[in-house]
């Protein structure tokens, strides 16, 4: 996510916090270099000028350059004011109350990932405990109806198309009216792509907004595109009064500026990010975490948040309970792994650690793609019940069996095992530790 701009970024703070003292010329070089760095990952060029006048008057007006640590207090107002223009807040869905079903509406760009998001949605609502209705409104596109209903059946909610060609406001109403019908409390209407945004198109999103009456009607914006996609979200909101942004594919290989872009352009808060294939890989959006990962301090938080979703917090105990009594093996270690994998690219999840260009670096490209997984599970599913339980007996020859049987080398399982002797050694420093006090309040353990 964004690690160009955040490699940029943090390499400038390196330089800057090497000096014991810095005078105005020392800061504005580095602001210059944060400029750059903006603009070349696709930010708004008013949003980057703003920004950095802000951090460059903050800077002077607190004496800052007198500090014995000028450049810690440089990086914490470019936090602050990278939180500033990411919004601040973050901003929940809006609830109705009493007994009205909430009713969302997903617009934006044809291709910009908004079929998926609304199937997204939809998991979200049954996770919570809603019985969401998914209805298609788009006709333009070959199959979209298509694709909401195997969205649909895959998460087993119901799902509302209809075959003839219509107004689109027209199928919404007999949507709305079959969502009465089975007790649909949370209903997502995914409306036509945006091919050019005509006054045909405003027309018929704006007759379809007036039929639905949602309580959010949520802009796309896809990272891929770029600053385009903030431009039409801003067009989008003048005509149909948006509530709120998502950014879908900010995992994608991309300049990510649309993130750091949208919120200042639009007036709209981002709500949600979307940061991978899986249905689950949907993001509530939290300006201060953001602002943390893309300047490489972590994102703690949300990383316990996703663990907790997808582990339990029952198995998370259980397996610091089997750390703290020294019983952690090969199995648990595989269990972890698959469960790892429900939480989504091991990229994404590395940028919620403190200093993850580094780890990544370390790590190299390779580890960090699904087949790390699989490779891991391979071998460990070659090994015998006690070599997986008591891993110090593997021997060569047991190394070479373990191989063979994986499809895989002698070297990739002695990296697997050294892999695993690291990580029973950082988790017993998390549960036994004293410096790990705060981690392990957050995680409940």
């Amino acid at each position: 996510m964004l690690d160009a701009l955040s490699d940029r970024l943090q390499g400038t703070f390196r330089r800057l916090g090497s000096k014991g003292r810095i005078g105005e010329a020392e800061l504005d070089e580095a602001l210059r270099e944060v400029r750059v760095a903006l603009l070349e990952a696709d930010v708004n060029f008013k949003v980057v000028r703003d920004f950095v006048a802000r951090v460059r008057e903050r800077a002077l007006g607190q004496e800052v350059l007198k500090s014995i640590t000028p450049g810690q207090q440089v990086i914490g107002i470019v936090h602050d004011e990278l939180v500033e223009t990411l919004g601040r807040d973050n901003a929940p869905l809006l609830r109705p109350d009493g007994n009205t079903p909430l009713k969302v509406m997903v617009v934006g760009t044809k291709g910009g990932g908004k079929t998926t998001l609304a199937g997204r949605l939809a998991l979200k609502f049954k996770s919570e405990g809603l019985r969401p209705l998914l209805l298609s409104t788009d006709f333009e596109r070959v199959a979209a109806s298509e694709q909401l209903q195997v969205l649909g059946r895959s998460i087993d909610v119901e799902t509302y198309v209809e075959e003839k060609v219509a107004p689109a406001a027209e199928v919404a109403k007999r949507g709305l009216k079959q969502a009465e019908r089975i007790g649909a409390n949370a209903i997502v209407v995914d409306s036509v792509g945006i091919v050019n945004f005509d006054d045909e198109t405003a027309d018929q999103l704006a007759a379809l907004a007036d039929a639905v009456d949602p309580t959010e009607l949520l802009i796309v914006v896809d990272a891929m595109t770029g600053q385009e996609a903030v431009t039409l979200a801003k067009e989008l909101h003048e005509v149909l009064e948006g509530t709120g942004i998502v950014v879908t594919k900010v995992d994608s290989d991309t300049r990510g500026g649309a993130v750091l872009s949208v919120r200042e352009v639009t007036g709209l808060p981002v709500k949600f990010i979307t940061t991978g294939e899986r249905l689950e890989a949907l993001e509530e959006f939290h300006p201060d975490r953001f602002a943390s990962r893309v300047l490489g301090m972590g994102d703690v938080v949300s990383l316990v948040e996703k663990a907790k979703a997808a582990v339990g917090e029952r198995d998370m105990k259980d397996v610091a309970k089997r750390m703290r009594e020294g019983k952690f093996d090969l199995d648990d270690f595989l269990t972890q792994m698959q469960q790892m994998k429900q939480m989504g690219p091991l990229s994404g999840m590395l940028d919620m650690l403190p200093g993850a260009g580094n780890l990544k670096a370390q790590l190299g490209a390779a580890d960090l793609s699904d087949d790390y997984f699989k490779q891991s599970e391979a071998i460990i599913q070659s090994m015998t019940l006690q070599e997986r339980r008591k891993p110090e007996v593997i021997n060569g020859s047991r190394r070479k069996r373990i191989a063979t049987g994986s499809g895989t080398t002698p070297a990739d399982v002695n990296r697997l095992l050294n892999q695993f002797k690291d990580a029973r050694k950082l988790m017993q420093a998390m549960t036994s530790g004293k410096g790990a006090g705060g981690l392990m309040k957050m995680l409940g353990l």
